[in-house]
């Protein structure tokens, strides 16, 4: 008989510990409106949760720099301690916003345009 204490294996170490969150349900409209009249809820970046998708971006120094520039200024200026990605979270759902909202007169269509 071994005097080694038997460890947990990987699949112990990295089980899921939370059920998975479900979608939202539908937030019905209200009475006398139908559901084309009313208007998309705008989206929100999603702060501070755990991601389960990453990507990665590439980015140029001056990019970086001027991402790093914007979040010192939000702590600075407006006492919001947040984190890159939370930056860039927050900057693509106001471009998918403008996109739904505005289509082929969007900022992110005529800007695509330009290069």
């Amino acid at each position: 008989m071994t005097r080694r204490p038997s460890l947990p294996g990987a699949a112990e170490l990295f089980r899921l510990t939370a059920a998975p969150a479900s979608a939202p349900a539908p937030v019905p409209a209200p009475e006398g409106v139908s559901s084309a009249e009313s208007a998309p809820r705008p989206r929100r970046g999603t702060g501070r949760t755990k991601h389960t998708t990453k990507i990665t971006v590439y980015v140029s120094d001056e990019e970086l720099l001027a991402l790093e520039q914007a979040r010192l200024s939000l702590r600075a200026s407006h006492s919001l301690a947040v984190d890159r990605g939370r930056v860039v979270r927050e900057a693509i759902a106001i471009v998918l916003d403008d996109l739904e909202a505005h289509g082929d007169a969007s900022l992110l269509v005529r800007r695509l345009r330009e290069q």
